[in-house]
């Protein structure tokens, strides 16, 4: 009896993947590719030139594959208040907005070695899985990494980051000049906005979010998540991630102060 059940479950759940695949779309990932790449001579832009208001991610002109997660899901369903996909990057999750034409994309620093890139639905299924290795060995690395993402659409909030030398990242002023630098101004909602860099100065580094602002509603409660990674794709990688609540608009929260290395 439970091998006849279980060929029978074997049956339903095999019919269903086809209204599985309708529900969701069909999805194709343009960028990154699967299999070996090496990227030298790339043109890889990670920042908007637009400073504020910036209301979506954009990416600049020209911008390489190789610095880059591209795609499309035709026949998206229309879904008021749709959350947003959810893209894994390295083990990293982050939210991922997709237009109402089914077209995402965002500009993103890639290591050298193994990379791995998977888009999940809202309900959480993996819907695309792509696993490429980069063989550019002098390739930037971030070896420092703190991502902000939020759970709230049409909010905005902003990542802070003060470094040991007294130098802060922040939309107003997103490069520095000891390499580290904030990637986009994300106004909309969700984020992520990401600051990196590829050899962070030694000492206290301050991470603080501000609730800038939620439009009308005054009373909208979005839960901030930060992850700061170290030495990312390498034996001593180290991941920590910090949930915060915001309460109103004006609010600003130091999330976490850490040392490098």
């Amino acid at each position: 009896m439970k091998t006849k059940h279980l060929l029978m479950m074997t049956v339903v759940i095999a019919a269903m993947q086809p209204l599985i695949s309708w529900a969701l779309g069909e999805v194709t990932l343009k960028a990154p590719n699967n299999g070996w790449r090496n990227s030298a001579g790339q043109q890889e832009e990670y920042e908007q030139r637009i400073q504020y208001p910036a209301s979506s991610v954009n990416v600049q002109s020209g911008q390489a594959s190789s610095a880059l997660i591209a795609g499309q899901i035709k026949g998206l369903p229309k879904v008021k208040n749709q959350k947003p996909y959810t893209l894994v990057v390295n083990g990293v999750a982050m939210p991922q907005r997709v237009e109402s034409d089914g077209s995402f994309q965002r500009p993103y620093a890639f290591v050298s070695g193994s990379n791995n890139v998977e888009l999940k639905s809202s309900s959480g299924q993996s819907v695309k899985r792509t696993q490429f290795y980069e063989a550019y060995t002098d390739k930037s690395k971030p070896r420092l990494r703190v991502v902000l993402s939020w759970d709230t659409d049409q909010t905005d909030l902003d990542l802070h980051v003060i470094s040991p030398d007294g130098q802060h990242a922040w939309y107003g002023g997103r490069v520095l000049d000891n390499g580290g630098a904030l990637d986009v101004d994300v106004t909309t909602g969700y984020g992520p906005e990401i600051f990196s860099s590829p050899s962070p100065v030694k000492g206290t580094y301050l991470v603080y979010v501000n609730y800038y602002g939620s439009g009308e509603r005054r009373d909208v409660i979005t839960v901030a998540k930060v992850s700061i990674i170290t030495n990312e794709n390498t034996l001593n990688e180290k991941q920590q991630t910090f949930i915060v609540p915001m309460r109103k608009p004006g609010e600003l929260t130091l999330v976490k102060s850490f040392v490098y290395p």
